[in-house]
């Protein structure tokens, strides 16, 4: 079994008629270690609309990622303009802009980032607890999401005690159990056997299909030919943006 999500034709023309939920104009990020520079980013725009399953793509190395954690607000650009929800999260404060990142956004990476002394439960439950969510309340919603993601049976193992395959479903509940705007997903199969990254990605289908964006940065060609859209990125640029007919 492959990775491969099947999704309803026409989508993408619905998509491109929905409101803008991310917007990027003329964004550069360079990365400078000692004397070394690295243009990562050169002068992208990008509009993401609600509700779409973007898929980003493109050689290792050539800002994928580095796309990505800019649109997202995780790292800061050189230059250029990011809007979510019409606001500049680039010029937002540190504190503002971790907010709204809890508020409106879920992550899933591919080296899963639970913490390790907390039981899967405790793991999903802390966007919830974050935003002063009732104990009790996210305690629910997050032994909720983990039976949705076939865990029901382990929210009480610690990640060390679960499979690779198990911790990147924690780490997918956790994304979800906000219900974010927006889901950022970086190479979330690429630890996975194909059994267990199907099963992910249609999660991720699944919570598209009753209306959240969901960009996912991956290698894995069926999972792009799933996506509503797919963009490519080469040597900092977009070189392709292309929407399902």
């Amino acid at each position: 079994m492959n990775g491969t999500v099947n999704r309803e034709s026409g989508n993408s023309q619905l998509h491109t008629s929905a409101e803008i939920i991310v917007s990027a104009r003329d964004v550069h990020k360079t990365y400078r270690t000692g004397d070394l520079t690295v243009p990562a980013l050169q002068g992208v725009d990008l509009d993401i609309h609600a509700g779409e399953f973007l898929a980003v793509v493109g050689p290792s190395g050539n800002g994928k990622s580095t796309l990505v954690n800019c649109l997202s607000g995780i790292d800061d650009i050189d230059r250029g303009e990011v809007l979510i929800d019409g606001l500049s999260i680039h010029d937002l404060s540190d504190r503002k802009r971790t907010a709204h990142r809890a508020d409106r956004m879920g992550f899933v990476f591919q080296s899963f980032n639970l913490i390790p002394v907390l039981s899967a439960a405790e793991n999903v439950e802390l966007p919830l607890l974050a935003s002063k969510t009732k104990p009790a309340v996210a305690r629910e919603r997050a032994l909720d999401l983990l039976g949705r993601v076939g865990l029901a049976e382990r929210a009480g193992h610690k990640p060390g005690e679960l499979s690779g395959g198990e911790q990147q479903r924690v780490a997918v509940a956790r994304a979800l159990v906000s219900e974010p705007a927006v889901i950022w997903a970086d190479e979330p199969t690429g630890n996975l056997d194909s059994g267990t990254a199907a099963s992910v990605i249609e999660l991720f289908s699944e919570v598209n299909r009753s209306g959240q964006t969901v960009v996912i940065v991956t290698h894995d060609p069926t999972i792009a030919a799933g996506a509503d859209r797919v963009v490519e990125v080469r040597d900092g640029k977009i070189s392709r943006d292309e929407r399902r007919s």
